[in-house]
């Protein structure tokens, strides 16, 4: 099963679950959990109290996820996607080969601090994603009363995007965090045209391009808001809009500048690997916005279950009857829209899982209308729900990693650690050297890179432009290993081409299997190529 076998626990369970606590009496439900959770809504809601209150949930949050990460998981090793940013990460530059390099660089002083452990890992992931609800939180602060803001964030965490899907760390899971600061610091620098506001939002504009291109769909969006926004014929005659972009353009040019000196590889790989016919991109861009709304379909049901909106009320939150909340709406909805008429013209294949980074600004546009009633006890029902289950699902991380490990899962996800374990046996029984290069097709090298005692760079066999780093004269100095599964012909094919090369080269074989609580999975037939330095 797939690497988020939790997230696919459909959203109607989770509303059935929502709507059971919501109902429940008092007297049914016992006395002692439900004055937990009244005094904990009392102390998120009172302004002297409320900070340090969601400060420590979310703390809480953050340990419950991860600790799931690592049960859940335990069968099973990193996603390629996190090992190629670790190995991003060693070749620290101003850009890598597919994604500007804001990712990289956060995981390299991650663990500059922190051990290089599976767990610490996760922990980072989740952290970005928590950070990204606690600016949420205080976002919510400005246009949504006490008891809606609690609301608010509660929705939130039951979007997979900040648990399920925010513990494989990427591309887009990077943005989480930024566009979330960005969209804050816009609407402040919106509202009051201040510098400081307006200077925040060019750093947040830099940091999210920096992170991934499709960020050009937010800050489009943000500026649909603007314009659109009565308020924009004030806002752009100010200094603001423009500190925004002068900051963003002069933190994001060296950038730009590394761009244009390496060929444009990162554009290249942008505009490239995902191409589509017009018809194709259309029909992606329907599934993209139908995406879109599974993915926020739990808080939404829920949402329902606890407001009970009107027709009027639902009309009032789409399109709002005063300007302000009208603008939150756009800043919501434009990037979206944006980015599937961007890809529909560009004949480019988006997902909605790209959205990830998106959802701030959903509980404000879902409550802030005066039309929306939330009563104290359904809101304190929510809290009991949405605290439950990140508890469920922790206490249920055993049984998931078990049915993973039974069932399977692609691309040797399983194999990494042992893999990169029988490499260093291949390597020490050959030569005292150290190894600094390991090689294989994209997901092999990037999912083992992780488990080597030093740190080795990256060789992809098949697509070496993706690895830069590596080249003929740095084989012949250091050496190098080559893995491949046998199944896979292309990386095969590939390392014998490297045998036929260094005639010197050994080739082992071996067979793997992971055992967990007594289980082995598949075994899968590996070959390993070990090239020694020229100089012995």
């Amino acid at each position: 099963m797939p690497f988020g076998i939790g997230s696919a626990v459909p959203a109607v369970l989770i509303t059935s679950l929502g709507r059971r606590l919501l109902v429940m009496s008092a007297a049914d439900s016992g006395r002692l959990a439900p004055s937990a959770f009244e005094r904990l809504f009392d102390v998120l809601t009172d302004p002297a109290r409320r900070e340090g209150a969601m400060a420590l949930l979310l703390a809480g949050y953050a340990a419950v996820w991860t600790l799931y990460a690592v049960v859940a998981k335990g069968s099973q090793d990193i996603h390629f996607d996190m090992g190629e940013m670790l190995a991003w990460s060693r070749e620290v530059s101003l850009g890598t080969p597919k994604h500007p390099p804001l990712a990289a660089w956060l995981v390299r002083v991650w663990f500059d601090v922190m051990p290089a452990a599976t767990w610490s890992y996760y922990l980072f992931a989740v952290v970005l994603a928590t950070l990204a609800l606690w600016i949420a939180w205080h976002v919510a602060g400005r246009y949504l009363e006490p008891d809606k803001r609690v609301v608010g964030i509660m929705l939130l965490t039951f979007v997979p995007f900040y648990n399920f899907h925010a513990l494989k760390f990427n591309a887009n899971t990077v943005l989480i965090p930024f566009w979330a600061a960005t969209t804050w610091w816009f609407l402040r620098s919106l509202e009051t045209h201040r510098a400081k506001w307006a200077v925040l939002a060019g750093i947040g504009a830099a940091a999210a391009m920096l992170g991934k291109y499709w960020s050009i769909f937010m800050l489009a969006g943000l500026g649909v808001a603007a314009l659109t926004d009565p308020r924009c014929r004030a806002y752009f005659r100010s200094p603001a809009p423009w500190l925004t972009i002068g900051v963003g353009a002069v933190l994001v040019a060296p950038h730009l500048v590394w761009v244009a000196t390496h060929d444009f590889e990162p554009f290249r790989y942008a505009f490239g690997s995902h191409p589509v016919s017009y018809a194709g991109a259309a029909g992606y861009a329907i599934l993209f916005l139908g995406g879109i709304l599974a993915y926020i379909a739990a808080p939404l049901l829920l949402n329902f279950v606890v407001t009970r909106p009107s027709v009027a009320a639902v009309r009032d939150s789409l399109w709002a009857a005063d300007t302000q909340r009208r603008t939150i709406a756009i800043a919501l909805a434009a990037p979206i829209f944006l980015a599937a008429l961007g890809a529909m013209a560009l004949k480019i294949r988006i997902g909605a899982l790209w959205t990830m980074s998106g959802l701030t600004l959903l509980p404000i546009v879902l409550l802030s209308s005066p039309l929306v009633t939330v009563s104290r006890h359904a809101a304190i029902r929510l809290l009991a729900v949405a605290i439950a289950y990140p508890t469920f699902m922790a206490a249920a991380s055993p049984v998931i990693a078990l049915v993973i490990h039974r069932e399977g899962l692609p691309n040797y996800a399983t194999h990494y650690r042992l893999i990169a374990q029988a490499i260093e046996q291949a390597w020490s029984k050959r030569t005292r050297e150290p190894l600094n290069i390991v090689g294989s097709y994209s997901i092999i090298v990037n999912g083992i890179v992780f488990y080597f005692e030093n740190q080795p760079s990256t060789l992809d066999i098949i697509s070496p432009k993706q690895t830069p780093w590596v080249d003929d004269d740095r084989i012949a100095r250091e050496g190098l290993v080559i893995v491949c599964p046998v199944p896979e012909t292309a990386c095969v094919e590939a390392m014998n081409s490297y045998a036929k090369r260094y005639p010197d080269s050994a080739l082992d074989d071996f067979n793997l299997a992971r055992r967990y609580f007594g289980a082995l999975d598949r075994p899968v037939h590996y070959q390993i190529l070990t090239i020694l330095p020229q100089a012995q």
